[in-house]
């Protein structure tokens, strides 16, 4: 207990306990029966706030939400909420995971070392994300998907979130809050048919705040790794 106290910070403690209330409490409140989507809302904070100390582990528990969240998505019909995360979040996170075991910073396997993407590189993220959109919003219509613009812009974000997440980049936070706000309208949209998803509104609201929270992590943490580089 002492060396998780030392890990992590009052401000992580802080936003993880907040987090969790508000996840717990709106469960009560609007769910009381959906299990599943309590236990992908505490599993998917709790990889947050490990992402935002660049820990690998965090990677491996946005496997297991992912999967998780693929489900729940099929049962409003969320075509497109399923297939990215179970065709496409869950491998990459996975990718990712191994990218961030493999560039530990200084040989400490419990912070990933910060990079940087530029040029080419970017030219040719944001042509594929481009592409990828256009795919997938073809599929969704193919599939009747419920709210099919929002779901299609959470394919555009969720792309750039995994594929920045796998370079190692801190604006995969960007990408994520960017999200988590059209999960957010989502998930609110679906609650107007049933008041049960109100409490995954609220599990993404808490999502945007550590996003949030994780880019300003990374940023720090990156100024910090360039000057014990330098």
């Amino acid at each position: 207990m002492h060396k998780i106290k030392n890990y992590f910070s009052k401000s992580d403690i802080a936003l993880w306990l907040t987090s969790v209330i508000l996840i717990i409490s709106s469960f009560c409140l609007f769910d009381k029966e959906n299990y599943l989507t309590l236990c992908a809302s505490l599993i998917g904070v709790t990889s947050l706030i490990f992402n935002a100390k660049g820990n690998p582990f965090g990677q491996l528990l946005m496997v297991v939400f992912s999967l998780l969240y693929g489900i729940i998505s099929y049962t409003f019909s969320y075509y497109g909420e399923m297939i990215t995360y179970l065709g496409m979040t869950t491998p990459m996170a996975f990718f990712a995971l191994i990218s961030w075991l493999r560039n530990p910073f200084n040989g400490n396997k419990a912070e990933v070392k910060v990079n940087s993407i530029a040029g080419k590189e970017t030219f040719f993220m944001w042509l594929f994300t481009a592409l990828i959109t256009i795919i997938f919003y073809f599929i969704l219509e193919h599939f009747n998907t419920a709210n099919i613009v929002p779901s299609t812009l959470s394919v555009t974000t969720s792309f750039l979130a995994v594929y920045l997440t796998f370079r190692r980049s801190p604006y995969f936070a960007v990408a994520y809050a960017a999200n988590d706000i059209i999960l957010i309208i989502l998930w609110f949209l679906a609650s107007l048919c049933d008041i049960r998803y109100i409490s995954v509104v609220v599990c993404f609201a808490a999502f945007l705040a550590n996003d949030i929270y994780g880019y300003i992590s990374w940023q720090k943490m990156k100024i910090r790794q360039n000057e014990l580089t330098d």
